[in-house]
Formats: structure tokens, sequence, C-alpha cells
């Protein structure tokens, strides 16, 4: 069964229970199946999970030259500790660096790097086709 609903405020009370808890797990499934597919096809074919391409498409969507990790954390939906080691492990293939705040010293920002931006421009179309295909 497939529901499809979308949710306006103040319409809540007209929807029922059941119709809420299906549309929940239709939501879960088409999340799980899409996050499997990202991680075999990212994986398989460029050495990146989906939230390792998340961040690096962040990063070249927003064009910015840099960013603060709390930042990224906000947008990619990860806590500051899980994206600390996502960004590490970036770092560690070469794809990110990180740099130290002038004005803050406590501050530290992010910096996709060439090798970076050739990962990202690889597996775009890769990690669009999966999206294309598990959610279009």
């Amino acid at each position: 069964m497939h529901v499809h609903l979308k949710f306006f405020p103040g319409t809540l009370a007209a929807v029922s229970e059941e119709a809420i808890v299906a549309s929940w797990r239709h939501l879960l499934a088409q999340h799980a199946a899409t996050w499997c597919a990202l991680e075999r096809e990212l994986g398989d074919k460029h050495g990146l999970g989906p939230s390792e391409f998340e961040v690096l498409d962040r990063m070249v969507e927003d064009g910015e030259h840099q960013y603060r990790v709390q930042e990224l954390a906000d947008a990619v939906h990860l806590s500051q500790s899980a994206l600390s080691r996502l960004i590490a492990r970036l770092e560690r293939a070469g794809l990110v660096s990180r740099a130290i705040c002038d004005r803050d010293r406590r501050g530290v920002f992010v910096c996709i790097t060439a090798d970076g931006r050739a990962r990202h421009a690889a597996a775009l179309p890769t990690h669009r086709a999966v999206l294309s295909s598990t959610l279009g």
C-alpha cells in the first residue's frame, strides 16, 4: 500500500492515525531503499558513502570556499561528532582540508580540495541516477 500524503498546518486532525503511520512507514521504506542503493553504487563506483557524498555535494552546491563544521552538520543532519569523524575520513582521502579560523581560534573551517571537487563531479551522475530510480 503506497500512501502519499501532504501535510499542511491545521490539517493533521483530518488525517487518520492509520494513514499517518502508513505514510511514516512508506517514508522509512523509501529512505532505506534509497540509502542502501546509494551505499552500494557510490561505494562501489566512487569509494564514497552517502553522507560523505552529501557533504561534498553541499560544499560544491553552495559554491563557498570554506564551511564551519557546525554549518555542515546542520545541513547534512549529522551530529557534530559524527560529522567530525566523517570529515577526518574525507581529509585522509585528500578530499577536504581543515583550517583554523583566523578571527576565532576555536572555529574550524572545512575546505573542499581539487580532488574533492573531481571525486564529487565523477560521483554526481551516479548519485542522481540512484535518486531518480528510487524516488522518481
